[in-house]
C-alpha cells in the first residue's frame, strides 16, 4: 500500500492511501470510535464494491446515510440535510464522517463536517477517476450556489483519504475520461515523464474501448479497466503525490496552489453557461451535457491557446504545444473545442471565485512540466482569443 502525506509546518495533516483492494479501509477505520458513513446512491446500486463496503460498515455498526450526489444537487439544502442527519443521529465533536462517492460527495459531506458543531473530522473513499486524482485531495469544499460552480466552501483537510483503483471498474467510460482530463491537467502541471505515459494508456485503453460493439461496450470496459490496474494505479498515486506536494507547500491558495486551476476558469464558465441552457430546454446536446471533466478538457485546451498569444505573440497560428495538447486529449476520447465562444463565458468568468482586484488569476502552459501564473482581465483574455 503506498501512503502519501499532506503536511503543514512540517505536521502531517492528512494521508492518502492508495491500496489494492477495499478491505484494507476497515483498519484504517479502527481509531475513531463513532463513524458515520455518507455514501452517493448511485455508487451503493451500480459499484460492487459498495456491497463490500457496507459489509464493513455493518460489522463496525456505522450508520448510514444515501444521498443523490448530483450537480442539481449539490446545494446547501443538501448540506443542511446531512447535518440535521448527524445531529438525529447523536454525532458528536469526536465523530469521524467517511463519504463514499465522487467528487460531489467528497465536497457536500466534507463541507458538512466542516461547519456541523464547528467542526469534526471526516474522511473520504473516492469511488471516480476524477476525485480520486483530484476532488478529493487537498482539502477544498464546497457547493454550487446561484448556478455557479463551488462558489461557497472551505479548506478543511480530511483525516485520510482511501483510494481503491478496483472500484473504477464499475465507473462508466464517459466519467472515466472525465477523471483522465483532471490527471492529464496534474502531469501538464508537473510532469516527471507521467503526461506521455498517462496518454499513452489513456490512448491505448481508449483505442480497445472504442471498437466494441455498444451493446457489449460496459462489460468490455470493466474488463478493460480491470486489465490495466497494474499501469493505472502508479498513475493514480503520481497525481496524488503531484497535489500533495503542492498542498503541502501552499494549503490555502495564496500562491503554488493555483496551479492547479489550470484551465479551471474557462471550465467553471463552460459549465455555468451548460447549465444554464438545459434550464431553459432548448439548448443543443453538445451545450447542455457536458461534465467537469469534459469542461476542464475544454478549459485546457483554451488555456493552450491563450498561453500562445501571450508567450508566443502570434494570434493566427496554433502553437505545437496547443495542437499537441489538443490532439492528445482527443487521444484520450475527450473533445477539447468549447461550444461557447469566449464572449458567452466572459460574465461567468468575471464572477469566478479566483477573481481579485478585477483581474482572474489565469494559469498558462509554457511547456509539459512548466506552467506560470498570470493575471489577466476577462477583457483582456476576450481580446486575446477572440
Amino acid at each position: 500500500m503506498d501512503e502519501i502525506n499532506i503536511c503543514s509546518s512540517g505536521r502531517v495533516i492528512s494521508r492518502v492511501f492508495v491500496g489494492d483492494g477495499i478491505a484494507a479501509l476497515e483498519e484504517h477505520l479502527d481509531p475513531y470510535r463513532h463513524v458515520f458513513a455518507v455514501m452517493d446512491s448511485n455508487v451503493a446500486m451500480q459499484c460492487p464494491v459498495a456491497q463490500e463496503i457496507a459489509e464493513i460498515m455493518n460489522h463496525k455498526g456505522v450508520p448510514g446515510k444515501l444521498i443523490d450526489a448530483s450537480e442539481d444537487n449539490k446545494t446547501m439544502d443538501t448540506v443542511m440535510d446531512i447535518c440535521g442527519w448527524l445531529l438525529d443521529n447523536g454525532a458528536d465533536r469526536d465523530a469521524l464522517v467517511l463519504a463514499v462517492g465522487g467528487g460531489i460527495t467528497s465536497d457536500m459531506v466534507g463541507f458538512a463536517a466542516s461547519i456541523y458543531k464547528r467542526g469534526v473530522r471526516f474522511a473520504y473513499v473516492p469511488t471516480t477517476l476524477l476525485s480520486q486524482v483530484d476532488a478529493a485531495i487537498g482539502g477544498k469544499t464546497g457547493v454550487n450556489f446561484e448556478n455557479y460552480k463551488n462558489i461557497l466552501g472551505v479548506i478543511r483537510q480530511p483525516e485520510f483519504t482511501y483510494i481503491c483503483p478496483q472500484v473504477l471498474e464499475s465507473l462508466p467510460y464517459r466519467d472515466f475520461c472525465s477523471g483522465a482530463a483532471e490527471m492529464l491537467k496534474t502531469f501538464i502541471i508537473e510532469d516527471a515523464g507521467n503526461y506521455e505515459t498517462a496518454v499513452g494508456l489513456l490512448n491505448a485503453m481508449h483505442k480497445e474501448y472504442v471498437i466494441v460493439p455498444e451493446q457489449d461496450a460496459a462489460e468490455y470496459w470493466s474488463d478493460c479497466v480491470s486489465a490495466h490496474a497494474c499501469e493505472l494505479t502508479p498513475l493514480i498515486a503520481a497525481a496524488v503525490r503531484v497535489k500533495a506536494g503542492i498542498v503541502s507547500r501552499d494549503q490555502f491558495e495564496k500562491g503554488e496552489r493555483r496551479k492547479l486551476n489550470l484551465g479551471h476558469t474557462f471550465a467553471h464558465a463552460i459549465e455555468t453557461l451548460a447549465r444554464r441552457e438545459a434550464m431553459t430546454g432548448d439548448g443543443a446536446p453538445e451545450k447542455t451535457d457536458i461534465t467537469h471533466g469534459e469542461a476542464v478538457a475544454m478549459g485546457m485546451a483554451l488555456a493552450a491557446r491563450l498561453s500562445d498569444r501571450i508567450f508566443r505573440n502570434d494570434m493566427d497560428t496554433p502553437s505545437a504545444l496547443e495542437e499537441r495538447i489538443s490532439e492528445d486529449l482527443r487521444a484520450c476520447g475527450l473533445n477539447p473545442d468549447s461550444p461557447f465562444d469566449v464572449e458567452e463565458m466572459s460574465q461567468a468568468m468575471h464572477k469566478d471565485k479566483k477573481a481579485e482586484g478585477g483581474k482572474v488569476h489565469f494559469v498558462l502552459i509554457r511547456s509539459i512540466g512548466d506552467v506560470a501564473m498570470q493575471d489577466l482581465t476577462v477583457d483582456e483574455v476576450c481580446r486575446l482569443l477572440a
